[in-house]
């Protein structure tokens, strides 16, 4: 019987590792570091390697104290993994803050596909994966050319402790550019640039891609029979719960670097793209269609108060507010979410 599920949980400011009781509905155990990007090498990148000792630490340490028996993990979204054909990385792994890409952003912009085959809104810097996986080819060819598969980053975490490739909706679906929502398939821009042999496998995000590497099990202490789960994007972790338990209409408020807020149980509406109208479709983990937001919620930003309102159409910004990214956003049942970085 599963009962004591370790999940991996690699948010954008911090990292965690928590033991979660399935029984009780309770975290039991949680190691946590800070998640400092690496500004030192060709461009700002995630620390993989130190977030790799931290996890595998984090493993060992909750196992002696409580026996885990499974895996899962989340991760903030946004992000992708280029690896070789022996699993190693081809590429660091870009930070989405960085700018770098805003310097091929024309080119880019050329060929995105029309956020009505997407409903992916035109974001700056790297907060479109899309965006920076064209940059990332464009300046290091050698090293892109390298690439054996383009991961996901929950799936990452999933390819190294399993050794099993695989991508998944909710990270796909996340702002990238790459998912067709519509069609539950890659979008035109992979096949335009002839990404769609690199793309690793799409699962399930309740799919057991395999026991933990049998070196792994003897260096944490885990049974070698020790299931790893795809997992999935955190904000639509965040919601699963509530739709499992919960009986539409109802609302969720995800927290942590990013603030997503989510109706579900909404009707349809047409989503406007653009500086000022950022509708984004994000797709859950059963990929079904989507409602509207009821009501007109204020969003708030923790050190100016009021920004602005959502009128279930658009999202209207508020005077000095252009700093602060917030979207419609469709997950896949009946929900719209407004979604809006905490700025210091």
């Amino acid at each position: 019987m599963t009962r004591h599920v370790a999940v991996i949980d690699i948010g954008k400011t911090n990292a965690k590792v928590a033991l979660v009781d399935l029984a009780a509905a309770s975290e039991v155990a949680l190691r946590r570091i800070a998640n400092e990007p690496v500004r030192q090498g060709p461009y700002p990148h995630h620390d993989v390697e130190r977030l790799w000792a931290f996890i595998l630490g984090s493993l060992a340490e909750i196992d002696r104290e409580q026996r885990i028996d499974a895996v899962s993990i989340t991760t903030h979204g946004a992000t992708g993994v280029l690896v070789d054909a022996s699993g190693e990385l081809a590429l660091p792994v870009l930070d989405y803050e960085f700018d770098g890409p805003d310097a091929l952003a024309g080119d880019y912009d050329t060929i995105r596909p029309a956020f009505s085959e997407t409903g992916t809104p035109r974001l700056p810097a790297g907060l479109n994966l899309g965006a920076q996986l064209f940059w990332q080819q464009k300046r290091f060819p050698a090293d892109f050319a390298r690439t054996a598969a383009m991961l996901t980053y929950p799936q990452y975490w999933a390819l190294r402790l399993t050794g099993v490739a695989a991508s998944e909706v909710t990270s796909l679906g996340c702002h990238t550019d790459l998912w067709n929502p519509w069609k539950a398939d890659f979008s035109s821009l992979v096949d335009r640039l002839q990404w769609r042999r690199l793309m690793a496998p799409v699962r399930q995000a309740k799919d057991r891609l395999g026991p933990i590497l049998p070196a792994l099990a003897r260096q944490t202490g885990l049974d070698p029979q020790t299931p790893v789960y795809c997992g999935l994007h955190d904000s639509n972790a965040s919601l699963l719960p509530h739709l499992l338990s919960g009986k539409p209409p109802f609302s969720v408020v995800s927290t942590g670097t990013w603030v997503v807020s989510m109706a579900v149980g909404g009707s349809k509406v047409t989503l406007e793209s653009g500086p000022r109208h950022a509708g984004q479709c994000q797709r859950t983990w059963r990929c079904r269609a989507f409602g509207a937001l009821h009501g007109r919620p204020r969003v708030f930003r923790a050190d100016r108060g009021p920004i602005g309102e959502l009128d279930g159409r658009r999202c209207c910004h508020g005077a000095g507010a252009q700093d602060v990214p917030i979207a419609l956003d469709p997950t896949g049942f009946g929900a719209v979410s407004a979604s809006y970085r905490i700025m210091a």
